[in-house]
């Protein structure tokens, strides 16, 4: 994946201090797991939907999907019992299937050994990111966690993003950077006053990403990884 350097450098025209990271599709391999999830709960509800439609608004809570498929009415009726007979089926079907992406906690260690903070933010529940945090085995490496739990809003709305910087201590807002893996992660952190990073490894194309705000695309982790000082030391400086 190309990397815009120019834009990048502009950006990021202070010195990097801290990375904020969604969880779902960037650092675990989660994303069909929970659009099969909510195929299922959608299912129960007598709506069938197909992967495509459903993958498309993947990176939001639902408190923002949900009305995308259903009317202000079945909202009202039924939208808080789908959504958490949603979270039932992932929990107890598809989250032991999930499994981290490789390089996560080298990626982790080496942020921190270069004195960066990082913080995870996720529009899943707290049970959830406990999880996926045990199974990264990245709980000595970050700053703080947030989850849908510490957030109103789900992304495009920038409230999880905003309490992820929050724990960022000294932190501002214009040396932290986010890496995410959908158009909302995007979204959200500019709504924030943070520029994005993104991975294509959520499934969404880099075009998709790119006009949703990222001001550079990379594959995965490992790319990340692997690219290093490209997008943390090579490219942070004015």
């Amino acid at each position: 994946m190309a990397i815009d350097s120019r834009r990048l450098m502009h950006t990021m025209a202070r010195q990097l201090k801290g990375v904020i990271f969604d969880v779902d599709g960037t650092l675990v391999d989660s994303n069909d797991l929970h659009i099969e999830a909510w195929r299922e709960a959608f299912a129960h509800h007598g709506i069938g939907l197909k992967r495509d439609e459903v993958h498309a608004q993947i990176g939001k809570g639902g408190d923002q999907l949900i009305p995308v498929f259903l009317t202000q009415d079945e909202v009202e009726k039924f939208g808080q019992q789908l959504d958490k007979l949603r979270v039932e089926i992932f929990a107890r079907d598809y989250l032991p299937q999930a499994r981290p992406f490789p390089g996560v906690r080298a990626l982790f260690e080496r942020l921190r050994g270069d004195g960066l903070k990082i913080a995870l933010a996720t529009s899943a529940p707290a049970a959830e990111l406990e999880t996926h945090v045990k199974n990264l085995g990245v709980e000595h490496l970050v700053t703080g966690m947030t989850s849908a739990d510490d957030a109103d809003r789900s992304k495009p709305c920038p409230d999880i993003f905003e309490a992820a910087l929050a724990l960022l201590d000294d932190v501002p807002r214009e040396q932290a950077l986010v890496v995410g893996d959908t158009p909302y992660d995007a979204l959200a952190a500019a709504r924030a006053g943070m520029p994005t990073i993104a991975l294509t490894s959520g499934g969404f194309d880099e075009e998709t990403l790119r006009k949703a705000g990222a001001i550079a695309v990379y594959v995965d982790v490992p790319d990340l990884l692997e690219r290093y000082d490209e997008w943390v030391k090579g490219a942070v400086t004015a």
